[in-house]
């Protein structure tokens, strides 16, 4: 049986934390999907496709990388790709709290897929979405939290 998993996540932009957590989950998985999921609670910066395409150039050599997008349940998902895995990636113990309860309500839908959660390497906490998207709005310098790619495209 291959080792799937699904990484969801908005990606929104995608950033070196991101990165960090599919680079380690790339040894422990067969196959991992980077999950762009579409979330009716949040307006995205970045269009899915650019999310998708900066995924998909960053791990263009890596037959074992690709990237979907989808709305609904993550279970859902990870059933259209046949993923038995949900990664997420953990910064904080409040990050944990909140990350457990979903696990918890994923494995109640879908038994038979398990959540693995990886943290996130020191110098990678304060490394956010959110937070880099902030910066960005109030044309602050977030190179350093971007993988060369993203930057490029915003002219970094």
């Amino acid at each position: 049986m291959q080792r799937i998993a699904l990484f969801p996540g908005t990606f929104d932009p995608i950033t070196i934390g991101h990165l960090d957590i599919i680079n380690r989950s790339m040894s422990m998985f067969d196959k991992v999907y980077i999950g762009v999921g579409r979330n009716a609670n949040k307006v995205p910066m970045f269009t899915e496709e650019q999310r998708t395409s900066w995924i998909k150039e960053i791990y263009q050599h890596n037959p074992n990388i690709d990237a979907v997008v989808y709305d609904g349940l993550t279970v859902e998902c990870c059933k259209s790709v046949n993923a038995n895995f949900i990664i997420r990636g953990i910064r904080y113990v409040n990050d944990f709290e909140y990350e457990k309860a979903i696990a918890d309500m994923n494995r109640s839908l879908e038994p038979g897929i398990e959540t693995v959660f990886l943290t996130c390497l020191p110098q990678y906490t304060s490394v956010a979405s959110t937070l880099v998207r902030d910066v960005l709005r109030n044309k602050g310098d977030v190179k350093q939290f971007l993988p060369d790619v993203v930057a490029r495209d915003l002219r970094l």
